[in-house]
C-alpha cells in the first residue's frame, strides 16, 4: 500500500472517530441538558407555585392580599401542568379556592385545599426524582460511549505513533546510507526494498540510476575513443556509400564512398539537418524522401547514379537505430543509417546474362523451325513412305522441337522483358477478336485431350486499348496451362465481360487448384509450383504479368485446392470515341 494511502487512511480514520466522539458528547451533553431543563422548568417551578399558596393560604386572615397571591400562583401553576395527574388535582384546588374566596375564614377549605397541595408537592418531587434517575442513565450511557471512541481513538494514534515513524524514517536511513555509499563511488550499492509504494518506486529508480553510473564507470573516455576510431576506420574503409544521421536528422557520420557519389566535401555536409542538404542535391532529396514521408510508396527499383564517369546502381536500405536504456525496457530511437549496396556488377552480370539468353534463343530458332521443317517433309508421301516406329520418332522429334521454340519465344520475350525494350502495338482494338484468335489457335490442342470448351462473351463491349497479339499470346498462355492441368473430358470456360475498368478476360479450369502459399509467387520468373508437370520453362505468367502491365492493366488469379483455378486480366477501354479514331484515321 502506498504510503500516502496509508496516511490518509490512519489519520483519516483517527479523525472520523474524533468527530464521533465530539457527536457523542455533544448528544448526551444536550440531553442532560434537557432532562435537567425539564426538571427546572416544569417540577420546580410547581415546587415554587405549591409553597407560594401555603404561604398565601396561611396569610389569609391577616393578609387581604394574600388571596391575590393564592390567586396568582395557581394560574401560573393552571399553566405549568406537565404530570399525569397534575392538572386534576390543580383543578380540585381551584374549585375549592373558588369557595375559599367567599370564605376566607373556612378552615375545613383550607385543611383539604392544603392537603391537595401537599399532592401536588409530592407528585412533583416523585418526578424531579424520576427525571433525575434518566439524567443519571443518560450521564453514564455518555460516559461509556466517550469511553469507547476515545480508547478507540488512542489505540488508532498509538498504533500511528510507533508504526508511521518507522514506516517513514527507515526507508528514508536506507536511502540515505545507500547515496553515502554511491558518493564513496561503490556502485555496486542496490536498495532491496520491494514494497509496492512510493519508496518500492523510489528503490527502483535508485538502482536504476546506480546501475547506469556502474556502467559508466566502467568505460573509460580512452576506450570509447578508441572505439570511435575503429568504427569510423570501419565505415570509411566500407565500398557501399552510408551515411548516418542522429534522432534529430542531423548527419553524423559519412563515408568517403557516399561523398563520391553526393559530390560534396564532408565540411558541406556533417553537423548540418540532411532536410537542408535536400534542398540543394538531388541525390540526397531521393535518399530521404522515405524518412520525410514514411507512407511515401516506396520505389522497389534500385538507384541508377552517374559517378567517376560511368553508370552505377544501388538498393537503398534505411536501418532504424534502436537502445534499450540500462535498466528500462523501453526502447528509444537514436538514429538512422542509409546504406547503399552497390549492385553494379549483379547488374552487368544480369544485362550479360539477358544478352546471352537473347542470342542464344534468337540463334536456336531457325535451327529448331528448319528441324520442324525437315519434320514436316518427312512426313509427306513424296519424300517416302514410313514405317510406325519412322512415324512415332518424327511425332517425337515434332513435339519437343515445338516445345523448344515455345520455350525459345518464351526467353527471346523475358529478355525483351528484362532490358525494357518491349516494343507494343498499342491501338484500339476489339477484344472478342482476342478471345477468338486464342481458341482457334488452341482448339485442336484441346481435341487432342477431349477438353469442351465454354465460351461466355458478353455483347457491345467497347473497344481496348491493347497489342493485340501480345494481349492474345497471354490468353493462348492461360488456356494452353488450363488444357495441361486439366483431366481429359473436362471443361474450360473462357470469358469476356465489360467492367468498369476494362474489358475482363477469364479463363476458368477445373484441375485440381493453387495453394493459397503459392498465389504470390505464381507470376514470379522461373517459379513452378511444387508437384506439378515440369514441361514449362517457368516464364509464361511472368511474361504475361509484364505484357498486360505494360499495356496499364492488371492481372492476377482466383482458385483454391481443389476448386479449379481461374487466370485473369483486365485490359482498359479506349478513351476515343470510335467517330474520333475514324477522323484521327482519315488525318492520318
Amino acid at each position: 500500500m502506498k504510503i500516502k494511502t496509508k496516511l490518509t487512511s490512519g489519520v483519516g480514520l483517527l479523525f472520523c472517530l474524533i468527530i464521533v466522539l465530539a457527536g457523542v458528547s455533544i448528544w448526551y451533553i444536550n440531553g442532560l441538558r434537557k432532562d435537567t431543563g425539564n426538571i427546572l422548568i416544569a417540577n420546580y417551578n410547581t415546587l415554587e407555585y405549591s409553597r407560594n399558596m401555603l404561604l398565601a393560604l396561611d396569610e389569609m386572615k391577616t393578609d387581604p392580599g394574600a388571596v391575590s397571591a393564592f390567586e396568582a400562583n395557581l394560574k401560573k401553576q393552571l399553566k405549568n401542568e406537565t404530570e399525569i395527574g397534575e392538572s386534576d388535582i390543580t383543578l380540585q384546588i381551584s374549585n375549592l379556592f373558588s369557595y375559599l374566596k367567599h370564605d376566607t375564614g373556612n378552615d375545613s377549605l383550607k385543611v383539604i385545599i392544603r392537603r391537595d397541595i401537599a399532592t401536588l408537592m409530592k407528585l412533583n418531587m416523585d418526578a424531579i426524582v424520576q427525571k433525575s434517575k434518566i439524567a443519571n442513565n443518560t450521564a453514564e450511557n455518555a460516559i461509556i460511549w466517550i469511553i469507547i471512541t476515545g480508547a478507540l481513538c488512542f489505540l488508532i494514534a498509538f498504533v500511528l505513533l510507533v508504526k508511521l515513524p518507522g514506516n517513514i524514517a527507515n526507508p528514508i536511513l536506507q536511502l540515505t546510507e545507500s547515496i553515502r555509499e554511491i558518493a564513496n563511488q561503490n556502485y555496486r550499492q542496490r536498495l532491496n526494498y520491494e514494497s509496492h509504494n512510493e519508496y518500492g518506486d523510489l528503490a527502483k529508480s535508485f538502482n536504476i540510476m546506480a546501475e547506469k553510473l556502474e556502467e559508466y564507470s566502467n568505460s573509460r573516455l580512452e576506450k570509447i575513443l578508441k572505439e570511435k576510431k575503429r568504427v569510423e576506420t570501419l565505415i570509411n574503409n566500407m565500398h557501399d556509400p552510408v551515411i548516418g544521421l542522429d534522432e534529430n536528422k542531423v548527419i553524423i557520420f559519412i563515408n568517403d564512398e557516399a561523398l563520391k557519389i553526393t559530390g560534396l566535401s564532408r565540411n558541406e555536409i556533417l553537423n548540418k539537418p540532411v532536410q537542408d542538404i535536400a534542398v540543394t542535391n538531388d541525390l540526397i532529396r531521393t535518399l530521404i524522401v522515405d524518412l520525410i514521408n514514411p507512407s511515401t510508396k516506396k520505389d522497389e527499383a534500385p538507384l541508377k547514379i552517374f559517378s567517376d564517369d560511368k553508370q552505377s546502381y544501388f538498393e537503398k536500405e534505411i536501418i532504424h537505430i534502436e537502445i534499450n536504456k540500462t535498466g528500462e525496457n523501453i526502447t528509444e530511437l537514436i538514429g538512422y543509417v542509409i546504406l547503399l549496396k552497390n549492385i553494379t556488377i549483379f547488374k552487368e552480370l544480369d544485362s550479360a546474362k539477358t544478352n546471352f539468353i537473347a542470342t542464344i534463343s534468337h540463334e536456336l530458332k531457325t535451327p529448331i523451325s528448319s528441324i520442324k521443317m525437315s519434320t514436316q517433309l518427312l512426313e509427306h508421301n513424296e519424300t517416302g513412305l514410313l514405317n510406325d516406329e519412322q512415324k512415332q520418332l518424327i511425332d517425337g522429334i515434332k513435339e519437343d522441337s515445338t516445345r523448344l521454340l515455345q520455350i525459345t519465344g518464351e526467353l527471346l520475350n523475358m529478355s525483351q522483358v528484362e532490358t525494357g525494350n518491349i516494343q507494343l502495338n498499342i491501338q484500339a482494338t476489339d477484344p472478342g477478336l482476342i478471345v477468338r484468335y486464342a481458341i482457334d489457335t488452341i482448339k485442336l490442342q484441346a481435341e487432342q485431350k477431349k477438353i469442351k470448351l465454354q465460351v461466355d462473351m458478353e455483347s457491345d463491349i467497347p473497344d481496348i486499348v491493347a497489342d493485340a497479339e501480345k494481349t492474345a499470346w497471354v490468353l493462348i498462355n492461360f488456356l494452353t496451362n488450363a488444357i495441361r492441368y486439366s483431366m481429359e473430358d473436362g471443361e474450360i470456360l473462357v470469358s469476356l465481360k465489360k467492367e468498369n475498368k476494362g474489358a475482363l478476360f477469364s479463363v476458368k479450369d477445373f484441375g485440381k487448384g493453387i495453394d493459397s502459399r503459392y498465389k504470390k509467387k505464381i507470376f514470379e520468373r522461373y517459379f513452378q509450383i511444387p508437384g506439378s508437370l515440369k514441361s514449362g520453362s517457368g516464364l509464361g505468367l511472368a511474361i504475361s504479368k509484364e505484357f498486360i502491365e505494360t499495356q496499364g492493366g492488371t492481372i492476377g488469379v482466383d482458385s483454391a485446392p481443389g476448386m479449379g483455378s481461374t487466370f485473369f486480366f483486365i485490359i482498359p477501354y479506349n478513351k476515343i470515341k470510335k467517330s474520333d479514331q475514324d477522323e484521327k484515321d482519315i488525318i492520318d
